[in-house]
Order: C-alpha cells, then structure tokens, then sequence
C-alpha cells in the first residue's frame, strides 16, 4: 500500500441512485463526514447510467467517490477502466445499499462512518484486475457453475421491458429437472493456465473459479464433481472453452459464450482503504 493523496485533493462524490433509495439516512451521514473534511467536493445525483458516466469521464481531476454497493462501484471501475483513467487516480466507496459483499471484502468498513472517514484519510491499496478478451472486468472472483447462475446483485437503472427480458432469459435457461430431481450440475469445459490443460472436454466439470492472487497472478480452481479435491493453478491467463457456458463476473452473469480468456493486470487499479 501507498500512502494516501495529501489534505486538499479534490472529490467527486458519486450518489447511487439505489442507495437513496434504500438509505438516505446513510447518505446524508456520508455526505456530512465529506462535507467536513474535503478542502473542495462536488456533489452529483445521477438519476442515469449515462448521466453517472457522463460525470465520472468529466471529473478532471477530482478523485472519484462513490456512495452505493457492488454494483454502483463495479460500474464505477468499468467506466474508469473503459476511458483509460482507471490508473490516473483512487476509488474511493462508501458502502451504501443491501449488497457490499465485494466492496467489505476489498476492505472497506462496514460501517459508513468509518468509510468515509477512510475515503479523507486513508491510504491507497493496489489492485490487480481479470480482463477478458471482450473489454469485461473482475474485480473479486469469477465463476462458471453448471447450469445457469442466479444473479443476485440488483441491476440499476432497468426499464420495465428490460426487467421483462431478463426474468425471461432466466426462466428459459434454468436447468430442467428430471424425474422431479434438479439437473446435474455439470458440463464439459476445457481450462488451461498459461497453457496448461487443467481439465478437458472427456471428463464433466463441476465448477471453475478463478480470483486474484499476489504476484500478479490469477489463482484457479477446477472441481470435477461435488465433494472432489480441487485442481489448483496459478498463471497470468486462464482460458476457458466448451459449448455454450454461462460465467458469473463478481455477481454479473455474462453469455452463452463458447470462448473466454482472461488475464491479470497487475496494479491496475487503487481503492482507498483504512490506514
């Protein structure tokens, strides 16, 4: 870890729409310890996808804030990393909402006092990112269990019809029981590590996870049936092929694709944490 951008830097504090929604009260405490504290702060209420980006792109040089769960700070990160101005400057989040699994685990506090005190007199921690050959990005952990996951982070800003579609798609790509019985959890997938074939399409796979380990390296887990030992590696790019397999990034769930690589950039990007 680095030590924290000097007293009198400039801040851009990103209030989520779900966390208003959800927790004004929190909010308003947030915005009172920042108030506080910043030498120069802008506040900005985005009631859009487009209207958050749209401010995070013209931030100049404030450093970004925001105040919301996984999903207001994965899109925060995406849009930074989408611009090319992931590295020019920290993250800072304050977790406000009914999901912050990922933002406590990268070690943020739990409690919004604290965090926002964190985001004015913290320090800055480095951290790696898994890109994929499609632009996407994982901050915590990548999975592909069998059958369809279930996402559980609440997506923002949805329309009506979008809402429709998506409970839809997963009502159309659940497993299908058997006899009453849920379906197997397994498919045929190839995993390879630097090269290296962890599993191949001759035997099913159970689950794959794939997360960040030090050194600039991805960890991986292959299982091949519930109750297995593991297959573990460590490597810069992992690649992952079969038919039509679905994959959860962070909570996002992405495809079906047939193809997917990943790989690690080291440092990619720095969240302000506690001293």
């Amino acid at each position: 870890m680095s030590a924290h951008v000097p007293a009198g830097h400039s801040l851009l504090v990103v209030v989520d729409p779900a966390a208003r929604a959800v927790d004004g009260e929190s909010v308003r405490i947030a915005r009172d310890v920042l108030c506080a504290g910043a030498a120069s702060l802008k506040i900005v209420l985005p009631e859009s996808a487009a209207e958050a980006e749209h401010a995070l792109v013209h931030r100049g040089r404030r450093h970004p804030v925001v105040l919301g769960d996984d999903a207001a700070l994965l899109r925060t990160v995406r849009v930074l990393y989408r611009d090319r101005a992931l590295r020019e400057a920290p993250v800072s989040v304050v977790p406000i909402g009914p999901r912050s699994t990922l933002v406590h685990a990268l070690g943020v506090p739990d409690q919004v006092p604290a965090a926002a005190r964190a985001v004015l007199d913290g320090q800055e921690r480095e951290l790696d990112l898994l890109v994929d050959d499609s632009g996407g990005i994982v901050l915590g952990t990548l999975s592909i269990p069998c059958g369809t996951p279930v996402a559980h982070t609440a997506a923002h800003w949805w329309t009506p019809v979008e809402k429709t579609a998506r409970s839809l798609v997963r009502t159309l790509t659940s497993p299908i029981p058997v006899n009453g019985q849920p379906a197997p959890r397994q498919q045929r997938l190839r995993v390879e590590a630097d090269g290296v074939v962890l599993a191949d399409l001759d035997r099913p796979v159970h689950e794959v996870s794939v997360r960040t380990a030090p050194a600039g390296l991805a960890e991986i887990s292959v299982r091949h049936s519930q109750g297995a030992a593991h297959v573990r590696a460590r490597a810069r790019t992992v690649t992952v092929s079969g038919r039509d397999f679905r994959y959860r990034a962070d909570s996002a769930i992405t495809g079906p694709v047939r193809s997917r690589t990943w790989t690690v950039e080291p440092s990619a990007w720095r969240l302000t944490v506690p001293k």
